[in-house]
């Protein structure tokens, strides 16, 4: 079995982190500077491996191996969110470097802007024929407001062509990636062999009524758009319980009401409501029944109520030759310290699937902290993830 190189593993990890260094994490948002100096310390690294590196349009980066023959894809992603993490994205994409520095004729790629400060995973959907020359005229970023073009001109990214994958040329894709979650650390386990990644269905909700007076008009006359919204959750929350599958999660993140003033009655409210699971029966279900909750507080309230469909994506299931391999390593190398997990976060992975199989490898977040500057993992625990995969993708390759 081909061992990789555990200490440059970890020692390419921590000088990464050096790269927008903010206290234990890192802010390596996309396009900026800091992001863009960590794609080419990534291209280097891929020369020393012996892979070749190209980067594209939207700052892909795909270092190719150059001999014979099949081959795997391993990678994630290496921005950041904002003020964030050292591991989320690095880890995937560095283990792939290792498995190259084995011997193993890996790819390795570090899709751009997993983390959708311009758009949602434009980086992967593009290596996968998904996003359109008008999306990316179209895209700005998610808080500032700058368009994408511009950001892609400051990059000096302007005017390279965009890569597609080849999935005729891959086994399949590999990507490590820390859990963001405390399912592992809770059980006191050390890995998770990833079943595959939940769907998402997500919702705007409105609810429109009569902005007025809070105290010239009586509770009678009321049409509260903010209760009306209000209620729509209380049922969700009453009756999705009976309705889920075993992982389901489902989220109101976005709350927003008009004029939102301490002494005016809310006129307009808007819920942006999400549900996900591995199950599209699951989410056909709650689809449904999210539907017949609007349409009953929209029956007897006062406010007239609406419901539109902004996104979904479909689950993503594991490949179950790559995920028998992760499941064997896993055994060989962590006996009793793993288990088969669903992903509720979603990854490049998900849509990589859409072209080649695709697995997923998780290790612990300790306190299951990600997207914060405080996310960490053990060392010890990378170091086993790391030979996990190495095990499977050597079999993968061998298969």
């Amino acid at each position: 079995m081909a061992e990789p190189d555990t200490a440059r593993f970890l020692a390419d990890l921590h000088e990464l982190r050096q790269i927008g260094k903010f206290k234990t994490g890192v802010h390596r948002p996309t396009y900026t500077p800091q992001d863009m100096e960590s794609r080419h310390w990534l291209m280097d690294r891929m020369r020393q491996v012996g892979l070749e590196p190209e980067m594209d349009g939207l700052g892909n980066v795909l270092g190719r191996h150059p001999g014979p023959g099949k081959k795997l894809l391993a990678g994630s992603h290496i921005e950041t969110q904002n003020e964030a993490g050292w591991l989320d994205g690095a880890l995937g994409v560095l283990a792939g470097l290792a498995l190259a520095r084995a011997g193993m004729p890996v790819d390795v790629v570090a899709f751009a802007d997993e983390e959708g400060h311009y758009g949602s995973f434009l980086g992967s959907r593009s290596m996968v024929g998904e996003v359109t020359e008008a999306e990316i005229d179209a895209a700005r970023h998610a808080t500032e407001g700058k368009p994408l073009r511009q950001a892609l001109r400051e990059a000096g990214l302007e005017g390279l062509p965009r890569m597609r994958l080849d999935p005729a040329r891959y086994r399949g894709f590999l990507e490590l990636h820390i859990e963001q979650g405390t399912q592992l650390e809770q059980a006191g386990l050390r890995s998770g062999v990833v079943t595959g990644i939940f769907g998402i269905r997500y919702f705007k909700i409105t609810a429109v009524g009569q902005q007025d007076h809070t105290g010239g008009t009586t509770m009678a006359e009321r049409k509260d758009a903010a209760v009306a919204a209000m209620r729509v959750l209380a049922l969700i929350d009453e009756r999705f319980p009976m309705h889920i599958g075993e992982r389901t999660v489902w989220t109101c993140g976005r709350v927003v009401l008009e004029p939102n003033a301490p002494h005016i009655i809310a006129g307009r409210a808007e819920l942006i409501f999400q549900f996900r699971d591995l199950s599209e029966e699951v989410l056909d279900r709650l689809e449904t029944l999210l539907h017949r909750i609007v349409q009953e507080v929209d029956g007897r309230d006062r406010c007239t109520l609406s419901i539109e469909r902004l996104g979904r994506s479909a689950p993503a299931i594991a490949d179950p030759v790559l995920h028998g391999a992760l499941c064997e390593a896993a055994t060989r190398h962590a006996n009793g310290q793993w288990q088969p997990m669903p992903s509720g976060a979603i990854h490049d992975a998900q849509h990589v699937a859409k072209i080649m199989p695709m697995a997923m490898l998780f290790t612990p977040s300790i306190g299951g902290i990600s997207h914060h500057w405080a996310e960490d993992t053990k060392e010890e625990d990378l170091v086993l993830a790391l030979r996990i995969l190495a095990d499977a993708a050597e079999k993968a390759l061998g298969s």
